[in-house]
């Protein structure tokens, strides 16, 4: 009997395990002793997807631009749909499709900003098509920048490689387009009440 009572008194077994119910689980929910509340799962997936998001979009960039420089620049423009689609190699001191040409440096310091704001929000994101959104966004800002920094005539001064011509339309690149389908992303997401800590609000 006794043998019997210290099996059912073990610590671990179902009687005594600390097992919680489903609520426990719930996020913001702490034990009867005080302690924390427990940390909500996910944000370690949706934090690599933002920056596999970001490193991709990156590469692709970086990879379409030196293929660019040592094949198209100085050179006629290829044209891929007729008249209605040219790679047209060209050198943008502006901001994205060209604007802006005389705020070089301004631009720079404004992708910086945007690269680290979204690695201080990366800590509490939640939802997987915010770290979708905001990878794309990181990924175009830093093809940009390392166009910014390294690039003639000057660090933070450098001149961006673009080279995709629509006809009656800016010059831009994978970065630009990037940043782009990010930005669409987030006003989407942001119409549809999702914030980044996976939280729908109907205001």
């Amino acid at each position: 009997m006794a043998e019997a009572e210290r099996i059912i008194g073990t610590p671990g077994t179902p009687d005594d395990s600390g097992e919680r119910t489903a609520a426990d689980r719930a996020p913001g929910a702490s034990d009867t002793q005080g302690q924390a509340p427990a940390r909500r799962p996910g944000r370690g997936r949706r934090v690599v997807v933002l920056f596999a998001v970001a490193a991709f979009a990156y590469a692709l960039d970086l990879i379409s631009k030196i293929i660019v420089v040592r094949k198209l620049e100085h050179r006629e423009p290829i044209k891929v749909v007729g008249d209605w689609l040219e790679f047209h190699a060209i050198r943008n001191p502006g901001a994205a499709f060209g604007f802006g040409a005389a705020f070089t440096v301004i631009f720079t310091l404004i992708a910086a900003a945007v690269i680290v704001v979204i690695i201080r929000l990366a800590r509490k994101l939640y939802s997987l098509p915010w770290a979708i959104a905001l990878g794309l966004l990181l990924g175009g800002a830093l093809g940009n920048l390392t166009d910014r920094i390294f690039r003639a005539p000057g660090v933070f001064e450098g001149e961006v490689v673009d080279f995709i011509a629509p006809k009656g339309f800016a010059v831009f690149n994978l970065a630009d387009s990037a940043i782009v389908c990010g930005g669409i992303l987030i006003v989407l997401l942001s119409f549809r009440g999702l914030d980044p800590d996976g939280t729908v609000h109907k205001d």
